[in-house]
């Protein structure tokens, strides 16, 4: 880490100095280094500056509790980025508010600027995670890199669809990075850093409190070209991260759902309000700035290749297949007595079905067709 990088560092861990106040004094002094050597009585005149403040600054309290951040990122092969880094990402340093440090583990890399939030209710219907796992996959095997925050449900679903297929994803979290939230997702983050990027503003041994996911939600959006609501309740986070994709000048996507279903209040209302409709990943695609949909779309002339590689079906499977829907799970037992096929025959036909990635075993032998 570079001193200026330090610097930075240090002046954000100040108790008291808040993004705007940061702000505020780089604007007078130039960078964070010169705020440090400021003396008492310059302090003293910055009217957005607590006495606390001015003594942490002044007599370089922060010192020992900057070193051992840097130290505990070391160790856990986190990177400190700064907003004046060159490896800050560029979609993000464009919002009003960036984060004056990112914490970040895994590797960004130039492609990530091609990035599409996917974001919604914490209890997912049948319907939503099929809908969310079919648009991340599709848009991830296109070279988008998915963003979310991990939560249970729908962020949950759109990382996996992005990993499932091959893809790039982006964890946003509302802890420190030495946290896991929610602790079922262990093994999901695991892998987000080793093929994606697990990231935050928030310094080490900082709780998922409820007042961080909204400050949370605005990196989410800010470092995507659109945001993607599937389903969402009126008063969920999600409707947050929308309406801070549209202050921060970018799309907002709603999918459609059932008008009797509380999940789809929310994503109805975007509709209303004249969020685009998403049915497939070409209705995203298509709404992007030139250069990202360029990049897209040449990488999308390979998904033909990709469907012909494809396993076939047998007759038994596809009378499986076609008897299914994506959204209304069928008991084994009912499908042995629509199709009149042996049990042990039948649980034989569904594990290929699922090996061949056509439908979806739910808890209680319920089963779903994919999208």
């Amino acid at each position: 880490m570079e001193d200026k990088d330090y610097y930075w560092l240090a002046l954000a861990l100040v108790p008291g100095v808040g993004r705007i106040t940061f702000h505020r004094l780089l604007e007078k002094y130039g960078s964070p280094e010169k705020v440090f050597s400021a003396s008492w009585e310059e302090l003293s005149s910055f009217p957005l500056l607590r006495r606390e403040s001015i003594e942490h600054i002044y007599r370089f309290k922060i010192k020992e509790k900057a070193e051992k951040e840097i130290e505990k990122a070391k160790k856990m092969g986190v990177s400190l980025v700064n907003l004046q880094n060159q490896q800050y990402p560029p979609n993000l340093k464009t919002i009003p508010d960036p984060p004056l440090i990112l914490y970040i583990k895994g590797e960004l890399v130039e492609e990530d600027r091609h990035s599409i939030a996917i974001v919604g209710t914490r209890h997912a219907s049948t319907y939503g995670r099929s809908v969310t796992e079919k648009l991340s996959g599709e848009l991830a095997a296109r070279g988008v890199c998915i963003i979310s925050g991990l939560a249970r449900g729908i962020d949950t679903l759109a990382h996996r669809g992005a990993l499932s297929a091959g893809g790039r994803t982006i964890a946003v979290m509302g802890c420190g990075l030495d946290e896991v939230y929610p602790r079922e997702n262990r093994k999901l983050l695991r892998e987000i850093e080793a093929r994606g990027v697990v990231c935050s503003e928030f310094p080490f041994g900082t709780h998922p409190e409820p007042g961080n996911f909204p400050v949370r939600n605005r990196i989410i959006s800010g470092l995507s070209l659109g945001t993607i609501v599937v389903e969402a309740d009126e008063r969920s986070g999600a409707l947050i991260t929308a309406k801070l994709a549209l202050e921060q000048g970018r799309e907002v996507f709603a999918v459609p759902g059932n008008i009797t279903s509380r999940n789809s209040l929310g994503t109805n209302y975007l509709i209303k309000r004249g969020a685009k409709l998403v049915q497939q990943w070409e209705d995203v695609v298509e709404e992007l700035p030139y250069p990202s949909r360029e990049a897209i779309e040449k990488r999308a002339t390979l998904a033909p290749e990709a469907a012909k590689s494809e396993l076939p079906l047998t007759d038994s499977e596809r009378a499986i297949y076609h008897l299914l829907s994506p959204d209304k799970p069928l008991h084994i037992d009912q499908l042995a007595e629509s199709l009149g096929l042996d049990y042990n025959l039948l649980l034989s036909h569904l594990l290929s079905l699922e090996i061949k990635k056509k439908i979806v075993q739910l808890p209680g032998k319920l089963f779903i067709r994919k999208l």
